[in-house]
């Protein structure tokens, strides 16, 4: 079975595809610091009580974090005695390879939400990922990355209203009731909520006139359907695109190695 691992900076998530489905998915707070044998202890607990069997041959990653990569490939080495794909090194190719400036370098989750949504949806996109960043990825028409935007993530702007607003408490993040706020709670998530609203369908027109094509936009993170309940934001949320993503890259190398 694959073992697709995406590292973010708040959140890394452990999934095992068996080539039909992920039958188990499993989320920790990244830290570097973490050893490769408590990675070990941590996920082969949980999937034993699933009663998932651990039958990991092959392992790909993503990462944003690059401190991370060392103890997932002693991970991927002592405990599944294989050398993981890592997407963004060279032995690691795309189905597509990226549009953009020379130099550039494209952060890994973005490469494979590219790949993921246009496996999925074709091309024309624009996929909005709710992180700790919010991105919008555009996905021409033969699957490439050719840019896009990033903006700070919903809960990064609420840590940094908190820590820079003494007064201000901290707040979940959530659909309000109404627009106007009568307490500072409300408020407070009244402006990022719609904020965040305003926000997406901006940039995602502006995007849109820019690029001159029909365009359709897949919102994914795990926001993207708390902000869909907010207006016609998306035309359709996908959940497991940046892991679907990372089997389509995984499936390509195989294919193509």
């Amino acid at each position: 079975m694959l073992l697709c691992i995406d590292c973010g900076n708040t959140n890394t998530v452990f999934a095992v595809w068996d080539g039909t489905e992920f039958r188990a998915t499993f989320r920790t707070m990244t830290a570097h610091q973490r050893t490769a044998d408590q990675y070990y202890v941590w996920f082969s607990t949980l999937l034993g009580r699933l009663g998932v069997p651990m039958e990991i041959d092959e392992v790909i990653i993503s990462s944003t974090v690059p401190r991370v990569v060392f103890n997932l490939r002693v991970l991927c080495a002592n405990y599944f005695g294989t050398r993981p794909y890592v997407v963004g090194k060279p032995d690691c190719r795309l189905p597509v390879e990226p549009r953009v400036d020379e130099g550039t370098i494209v952060g890994p989750d973005r490469l494979v939400n590219a790949a993921g949504a246009f496996d999925r949806h074709g091309g024309d996109l624009i996929v909005v990922d709710f992180g700790t960043a919010t991105t919008f990825d555009v996905v021409a028409n033969d699957g490439a990355y050719v840019g896009g935007v990033i903006a700070p993530g919903v809960n990064l702007s609420l840590e940094a209203l908190h820590a820079a607003a003494a007064a201000l408490p901290h707040v979940d993040v959530t659909k309000p009731k109404n627009v106007i706020g009568t307490n500072t709670v409300d408020c407070m998530q009244a402006g990022v909520f719609w904020g965040y609203v305003g926000l997406v369908q901006g940039i995602a027109s502006r995007i849109k006139g820019e690029y001159r094509a029909g365009m359709r936009v897949i919102g994914t993170g795990g926001l993207a359907p708390l902000f869909a309940q907010g207006d016609v934001l998306f035309d359709l949320i996908d959940e497991d695109l940046t892991m679907h993503g990372l089997t389509v890259i995984h499936r390509y190398n195989k294919e193509n190695g």
